[in-house]
């Protein structure tokens, strides 16, 4: 039951545009030159691996949405094309990954308020304790309302990009190639492309975020392809300006141990107050990504109950139309996992997150590119969707493996865990019938 207060589809192309850019630029790419400056030179070849995937993966995602306008994204899309089982594998395993998304997200928030609060990074617990608080600031606002948390997202979208396009623009003459390293000496070159492509892929994962809310988009048909690949674009461009500019600008050890490695950059062009400046814009690009990703969290979680995967107390909305439980739940695992890994400090606390959040996503984008390859035969074009599915199944798999031991043992951990939740909502239909 929806409230007549608030219109069910609120979402245009702009602001579902910003909803995939604010998604995909938010933490991501404002850490990573400090996780990837190890790497070198092959980090620039794993940006251009994960470029090169991310758009084969937001075309085949267009492809689906312009057939299946439906809300839930890649659930709804491997349930279509590959059943109800697999239609729960990818549900549970993207769910999972939108909650660890929020956690790693938090923290990176958290990470650029540090050059105004020192004591973030210095004292643990009051860096947990600021990462739970703008967790569950945001979780409230979702709970007000889809048009509110599409509001700000969009406000933010703007606010972030402008100070780094133009550290991106201004740094790309100071830029000094001999400050990137050639990489790490006791790993072959495949390893050292394979591990940064899997890291850079984080800063796209969410390039699928215009599918889940259909149900608030206006034409979605129409809306949710253009969307995605116009965020894709957007975003792979100016990832790659800006982290080129900041490795080129800041030496290779000591952006490996920067908290906020924009704001590195910033202050060695221009001084103290631009670090500062580039700092806020990075945290009010966490504060918008962390926005987006709470709200994909209740809307993705109440489309897979509505088809009765998932309890229904996922599909419960309050006045205010929104899925407040969903919501709550969410903000609960990722504060979970805030708790339990803040004790690495900050970086490591991040790179560990993403890693295992990367890795529940590509799970579900490998099973969407096998959804579109079945789904696709009685449509146009049919060889070219199914050529590209193929080739984002590949680069998913590859990109997958570059995640590490750790995210392979604990994304099957996870994923068998879902098995009892599945097995609970088969035996309630077959007891309701």
């Amino acid at each position: 039951m929806h409230s007549g207060s608030e219109p069910r589809r609120s979402l245009g192309l702009a602001t579902t545009t910003s909803v995939v850019v604010g998604n995909m630029v938010g933490s991501g790419v404002f850490l990573l030159p400090a996780a990837l400056a190890a790497y070198g030179r092959y980090s620039l070849w794993g940006w251009g691996f994960s470029t090169v995937g991310a758009l084969l993966l937001a075309w085949m995602f267009s492809d689906l949405a312009r057939r299946m306008p439906r809300s839930g994204g890649p659930y709804a899309y491997t349930r279509e094309g590959l059943g109800e089982f697999a239609g729960f594998l990818v549900a549970w395993m993207y769910w999972i990954s939108i909650a660890a998304s929020v956690a790693a997200i938090a923290v990176a928030f958290v990470s650029y308020l540090v050059p105004f609060a020192p004591a973030l990074a210095a004292h643990r617990a009051a860096g947990a304790g600021a990462a739970l608080l703008v967790t569950w600031l945001l979780t409230g606002v979702n709970i007000w309302g889809v048009r509110t948390a599409g509001r700000l997202q969009l406000i933010t979208v703007i606010l972030k990009l402008s100070p780094l396009l133009v550290l991106a623009a201004v740094g790309s003459f100071y830029f000094d190639p001999k400050l990137i390293t050639a990489g790490p000496a006791t790993a072959s070159p495949f390893a050292s492309i394979n591990a940064c492509a899997a890291l850079t892929m984080w800063a796209f994962v969410g390039l699928e975020c215009a599918t889940v809310p259909a149900d608030h988009v206006k034409d979605p048909a129409r809306t949710i392809p253009r969307a995605t690949l116009l965020g894709t674009i957007i975003a792979a461009v100016f990832y790659i300006a800006c982290t080129t500019a900041v490795m080129g600008i800041v030496p290779a050890a000591t952006l490996a141990r920067s908290d906020a490695p924009f704001a590195a950059a910033a202050q060695a062009l221009w001084g103290g107050w631009a670090g500062g400046l580039i700092a806020a814009a990075a945290a009010v690009s966490c504060f918008g990504a962390l926005n987006g990703w709470t709200l994909m969290a209740g809307q993705f979680a109440q489309a897979v109950a509505r088809d009765q995967l998932f309890p229904s107390v996922f599909a419960r909305e309050i006045r205010r139309g929104t899925p407040a439980i969903g919501l709550v739940l969410s903000g609960l695992i990722a504060s979970v996992l805030i708790a339990m890994n803040y004790s690495r400090g900050l970086i490591g606390t991040f790179d560990i997150i993403i890693l295992i959040a990367t890795f529940f996503t590509l799970v579900p984008y490998m099973l969407c590119a096998v959804a579109e390859v079945l789904s696709s035969r009685e449509y146009p074009h049919r060889q070219r969707n199914v050529l590209l599915a193929c080739a984002a199944f590949v680069f998913a798999l590859w990109a997958a493996a570059g995640t590490g031991q750790r995210s392979l043992y604990w994304g099957t951990l996870v994923m068998l865990a879902g098995l009892p939740v599945y097995a609970r909502q088969k035996w309630s239909r077959a007891k309701s019938t």
